[in-house]
């Protein structure tokens, strides 16, 4: 199955629905105009090439997708939300010859265009850009007649960079031709159910790795994707309701806003169509897990991988019950916890994670950083802490540049925000180390207070978090501080940026 078999057996079939609007692009539509767009690129471009795209939530972000995989390009998603110098990086770091963009972003998009020499081809989507040819008027005259099969092209993700400066993810181009269903869209597809029933709903901006990918599996096996413009909680209820969704992908912090709505506002609404409402990218606390169960069902599930592909493991609703806070067993390869000095771990016990049959892919213009991501066999290891129980079930306990060590032992600080995040005055918490002279470091909560628990004295707020820890967890695991802030640095993938929040008491 592919978009091409699709428009060609039904045309009429909505491709991409755009939640708030109801703007509708058919299968027809899609394909037409990625070949025309297709053929406008290859004007300037050759497969194998970078194009950057810098786009808004829309349904020319993705035709202009399609359209760099149907030219055999790499097309680099760029996060709108960074700053022009963080986003200007990634442009030039993945070494595009081509830019598209969307209007709302023009400025964004100009500041970019005009210090980057190496861009021979600048287009916009959904209007005009000064400098930049509108995709509508540079497709006028492109023929929509298929192109001769080339390789299909692939999305170059940069990791979100919540340890350093963001990585180009970059894989060779497959000698899969277009008109055919790539092995990750069959893999979802089969794990998830998608097919031609499936309306699939994307509350998240498409330039994360999941939404595109998912977007695109949606599409590539006869789906309709319904994309909201932006996440508001109540709006995705009533997309849910108005498109008979079957699917979402989301992220935790979707799942905690959906679960503060009133329960008037939560019963308002027909969900009864939702077959699968996965989650991905960042910990979900294990208290909003099992509300979400408790609330839609057993179609809450979980997926875990990285960026970089390595592992991929999956949980249902009924599994996490059993096992409470697992995100399942990998799917394909196997997976080894190892200490610091590589020993291999027993079960139970945590480590380092490497997972077999990670595909290969080098770290764009960064040799040193690719080497180190594979150990000798071939494993990869994304920097993560977990380990496996004795059924083969995976647990993850933290990143390990979040590891806390105080006196020697290690805190986790996911443990700790998972029983903080439950007080009815928080909002939002991240937990790092900070310096301490005697331990080396010590545990501090960064706490963002719900709105009507903000007029709280500080003091006093505090001593209740550091003791509603300790009625839950080992005192060496709480805090000895807490800091109040109006909002923590989180990136718009749901991860919390925690090199910003250390910068601040490291300096």
């Amino acid at each position: 199955m592919s978009i091409i078999t699709t428009a060609r057996d039904h045309p009429d079939k909505p491709a991409t629905i755009m939640a708030g609007s109801g703007d509708v692009t058919t299968y027809a539509q899609l394909l037409a105009q990625a070949e025309q767009l297709a053929r406008v690129l290859l004007t300037e471009l050759r497969a194998g090439d970078r194009i950057a795209m810098i786009c808004a939530n829309e349904p020319g972000y993705l035709v202009a997708a399609w359209a760099a995989r149907r030219a055999g390009l790499h097309f680099v998603p760029v996060n709108w939300h960074l700053t022009l110098d963080e986003a200007g990086y990634i442009v030039r770091n993945s070494d595009a010859r081509a830019l598209v963009a969307s209007a709302s972003l023009g400025d964004v998009a100009k500041a970019i265009a005009a210090d980057d020499d190496a861009l021979v081809l600048r287009l916009s989507i959904g209007g005009a850009i000064d400098g930049f040819v509108a995709v509508e008027e540079a497709i006028a005259s492109a023929p929509a007649t298929p192109l001769p099969d080339g390789p299909d092209g692939n999305p170059m993700f940069y990791s979100s960079g919540t340890t350093g400066r963001p990585k180009g993810i970059l894989r060779a181009l497959g000698n899969a031709p277009f008109a055919s269903s790539t092995a990750g869209e069959e893999l979802l597809g089969t794990i998830f159910s998608i097919d031609a029933d499936t309306v699939l709903l994307i509350p998240a901006p498409l330039y994360h790795a999941a939404p595109m990918g998912w977007s695109q599996a949606a599409q590539g096996l006869d789906g309709t994707v319904v994309v909201m413009e932006r996440f508001d909680p109540e709006a995705l209820l009533a997309a849910v309701e108005k498109y008979r969704v079957t699917h979402i992908n989301c992220v935790p912090i979707h799942l905690i806003r959906l679960l503060r709505l009133p329960e008037e506002v939560r019963n308002r609404y027909d969900l009864s169509s939702l077959r699968h409402v996965v989650h991905a990218a960042a910990p979900c606390p294990p208290d909003v897990k099992r509300a979400m169960i408790e609330w839609l069902g057993p179609v809450v599930e979980e997926f875990y991988s990285a960026s970089e592909a390595a592992g991929f493991c999956t949980v249902t609703s009924e599994e996490w019950l059993r096992k409470p806070g697992t995100v399942g067993r990998p799917l394909s390869g196997r997976v080894r916890v190892a200490g610091e000095d590589g020993r291999l771990l027993p079960p139970g016990e945590p480590g380092l994670l490497y997972f077999e049959a990670t595909p290969r892919f080098v770290y764009h213009n960064d040799a040193e950083k690719t080497e180190g991501f594979f150990d000798a066999d071939g494993w990869g290891c994304n920097g993560d802490i977990g380990w496996v129980d004795e059924d083969g079930y995976l647990f993850l306990a933290d990143r390990k540049s979040n590891m806390i060590i105080s006196g020697g032992v290690n805190i986790y600080p996911q443990e700790v925000e998972n029983q903080l995040i439950n007080h009815p005055a928080v909002a939002d918490v991240a937990v790092i180390g900070v310096p301490n002279p005697e331990y080396g470091e010590e545990v501090k909560a960064v706490v963002e207070l719900r709105p009507e628990a903000a007029g709280s004295p500080d003091d006093a707020m505090a001593r209740d978090l550091i003791a509603f820890c300790r009625d839950r967890l080992a005192g060496f695991k709480c805090p000895r501080s807490v800091d109040f802030v109006d909002r923590l640095p989180r990136h718009e993938n749901g991860k919390l940026l925690k090199r910003e929040l250390k910068a601040r008491y490291d300096g």
